[in-house]
């Protein structure tokens, strides 16, 4: 098995300063050698009804499954997880290995 994926779309609680968890989750991932990329982004194109009120996706990439398990049982994980846990109003998560069609480019 190639890559695993940890994708998070989420709606944060309306007090919450985004800004905040955004900078936690990149020192995060900066601190955990097990994150080979991370990625985030603002939803600004889609329609209210398809997007169901998330705003935002984070995803990270693991050079397998097992890193992503480790990454889980990681104590700076654990301790950012319960921050990050009260400051969403709604949550998916999907974790699945990446099965790449078309990879990229340089």
């Amino acid at each position: 098995m190639g890559e695993f994926i940890h994708l998070v779309v989420v709606k944060f609680k309306e007090e919450v300063v985004v800004d905040d968890i955004i900078k936690g989750l990149e020192k995060l991932v900066s601190e955990v050698d097990l994150v080979k990329s991370f990625v985030w982004g603002t939803d600004i194109e889609s329609m209210e009804m398809l997007r169901q009120g998330f705003t935002h996706a984070l995803m990270m990439t693991f050079g397998s499954k097992d890193d992503f398990n480790a990454f889980q049982a990681h104590p700076n994980h654990l301790e950012f997880s319960a921050t990050f846990s009260t400051a969403i109003e709604k949550i998916v998560l999907l974790d699945f290995p990446a099965v790449v069609v078309k990879p990229p480019t340089a």
